[in-house]
């Protein structure tokens, strides 16, 4: 037979012999059925630690370790993890903030600085050449006296022919 078939086996008498002790408390005497009672009951503890101590001698350690190590792991658990929820969130999200914030102004500020410093040197050097273009054309004009002068000589040519 199978230990645990036996121990079922045992288990369903010392129930009906709980149950023989409460119908002869309610239709015998009193102190006859609470007498029959108080013997199955301390035979059946007797018998629950025998099959404990016999299947493991720490049961009720390792039963009150458990039950307190799911306890706290709960408690602690949900406690710690939404502690280090929180401080993860805060510190990495300003961390990553600051990072990020960071990181982009040097990117952005070297980016435009290049850019600009590309398009405003071409801007300069196409609009120097325009003044240099305008010089020049300025330079070849004839000034005020030049006009004058080619103008007196256009007038006493005309005058000596």
């Amino acid at each position: 037979m199978s230990p645990v078939r036996v121990d079922a086996a045992v288990d369903l008498a010392y129930g009906a012999l709980i149950i023989l002790s409460i119908i002869l408390i309610a239709t015998l005497e009193f102190g006859i059925g609470i007498a029959f009672g108080v013997g199955v009951f301390s035979a059946y503890v007797l018998h629950v630690v025998w099959k404990m101590a016999r299947f493991d001698p720490e049961w009720m350690t390792q039963a009150v370790e458990e039950t307190v190590e799911e306890a706290v792991e709960e408690s602690v658990g949900e406690t710690v993890g939404k502690q280090v929820e929180e401080t993860v969130e805060g510190s990495v999200g300003e961390t990553v903030e600051e990072a990020v914030e960071r990181q982009v102004e040097e990117t952005v500020g070297e980016t435009v600085e290049r850019t600009v410093g590309e398009t405003v040197g071409k801007q300069v050097e196409e609009v120097q050449a325009q003044v240099k273009a305008v010089d020049e054309r300025i330079d070849r004009r004839p000034r005020a006296e030049e006009v004058e002068e080619i103008v007196e000589e256009s007038v006493e040519d005309d005058a000596s022919e």
